[in-house]
């Protein structure tokens, strides 16, 4: 019975973070990367976005603002 147990036992946890560490690297190398042109165009797409939601806030921003502004009578 002890035999068992002993066959059974977890291996200790470098042994079991080197093998997850193998096994990540194994998957990286079956990756597809991008072209760096496609990550370019991708990143100025990503860049486009945020601005254009960055000028439609500070707009509604400003819209409530001055709403506010004419609301209150400040």
């Amino acid at each position: 019975m002890a035999a068992k147990n002993d066959t059974q036992k977890k291996p200790n946890i470098f042994v079991r973070m080197g093998r997850r560490l193998k096994e990540t690297f194994s998957e990286l190398k079956r990756v597809t990367w991008p072209t760096f042109p496609k990550v370019v165009k991708a990143t100025c797409v990503v860049l486009v976005v945020v601005l254009t939601f960055t000028v439609v806030v500070t707009g509604i921003n400003y819209g409530l603002n001055a709403l506010l502004d004419v609301i209150t009578g400040i």
